[in-house]
């Protein structure tokens, strides 16, 4: 059997080398909410990858989470591309929250062609941001869409039931919202370890206040 080496004296002895962590460079995509950046390892929302935003059901606030990012972005001349939103977008709403209409694209798609149309949207490099609502996402096709937002250098958010979080992902951030009591909590994030302590939702923007979701602001897509 092996003698056991204390760690200490290799390195000591200068027999073993201790790598240093690479810090990341900060994010260029902050979320538009201070405290949430604050708990990111990049500060924002991790550039050129997919993140997950996990939802207990429709309407509980998600739109509030991602307005801010998608008003800036927008008001910047980046195109935004929404795959097969569950509802149809109440374009008041979206203006009010700051999000240029003409710079925000709906793309209808069947269940069965969500995936591929995500693909193409994030990988073209013609959009600043690519939403997505997909029904069903296996690992093969997450890692796709990962590679596509890699490969476009773009935004990628999909809309995904919470009970996916009982599942891996290859997506490089994963948000919950829940709602009893309300709160936002980090899954997993690229680069660090999640907070162990969920955030309170809604949390204060880092200028104006987005205005909530309400049966106002989002028609029910049945055409």
């Amino acid at each position: 059997m092996s003698n056991v080496v204390a760690l200490d004296h290799l390195f000591d002895a200068r027999r073993l080398w201790r790598g240093q962590p690479q810090a990341r460079p900060p994010s260029r995509q902050p979320t538009g909410f201070p405290r949430l950046d604050a708990t990111l390892p990049s500060g924002g929302w991790p550039e050129a990858a997919l993140s997950e935003v996990l939802l207990p059901l429709d309407g509980i606030g998600e739109l509030t989470l991602l307005w801010p990012t998608l008003a800036r972005l927008t008001q910047a001349d980046g195109r935004v591309a929404l795959i097969a939103p569950p509802y149809l977008p109440f374009p008041a709403a979206w203006a009010n929250a700051g999000v240029r209409l003409d710079r925000l694209q709906v793309v209808r798609a069947e269940a069965r062609d969500v995936p591929w149309a995500t693909e193409q949207c994030l990988r073209s490099a013609a959009c600043a941001a690519v939403l997505c609502w997909p029904q069903h996402a296996d690992d093969r096709t997450l890692r796709r869409l990962q590679l596509a937002a890699e490969t476009g250098q773009c935004l990628g958010i999909a809309m995904r039931p919470a009970s996916a979080a009982a599942h891996a992902s290859p997506a490089a951030l994963r948000l919950v919202m829940e709602t009893r009591p309300a709160r936002l909590r980090v899954l997993k994030c690229r680069g660090g370890n999640p907070p162990a302590q969920p955030l309170p939702w809604p949390l204060p923007t880092g200028t104006s206040e987005a205005p909530p979701d309400s049966p106002a602001t989002a028609v029910p897509d049945r055409a």
